[in-house]
């Protein structure tokens, strides 16, 4: 059909919130390292228009609250001409990795998310 698959934009949500991560000076990496993982639990999507296979989207990532054992990001999706695509929320929480438990953000972590 030519146009992007809805379930895609999962996937643009994790490359755009890890180069988000990256950016802010958080390594996911050193934190599944330090014991945390952080798992999607909730995704909420409103697709606006079609994104074309050739289209260039632009992610522009947002907190919504400060983060506790919960964060929720916001996303929107514009295509090269300005046009929003999509605007989406996804929770992730904070758990422990060997317990599976829900933890509180790490305050080293909330520090630098509160920039």
């Amino acid at each position: 059909m030519g146009i992007v698959h809805h379930s895609n934009y999962l996937k643009y949500f994790e490359l755009g919130r890890l180069e988000w991560l990256s950016k802010i000076g958080i390594s996911y990496s050193k934190i599944e390292n330090d014991g945390i993982i952080m798992p999607v639990v909730n995704a909420s999507l409103d697709y606006k228009a079609f994104a074309f296979f050739d289209d260039e989207l632009t992610i522009r990532i947002k907190l919504i609250t400060p983060p506790t054992s919960r964060i929720i990001f916001h996303y929107e999706i514009k295509n090269q001409n300005g046009k929003i695509i999509c605007l989406a929320n996804t929770t992730l929480c904070f758990l422990d990795n060997v317990s599976r438990k829900p933890i509180k953000c790490p305050s080293s972590l909330r520090e630098i998310f509160m920039f």
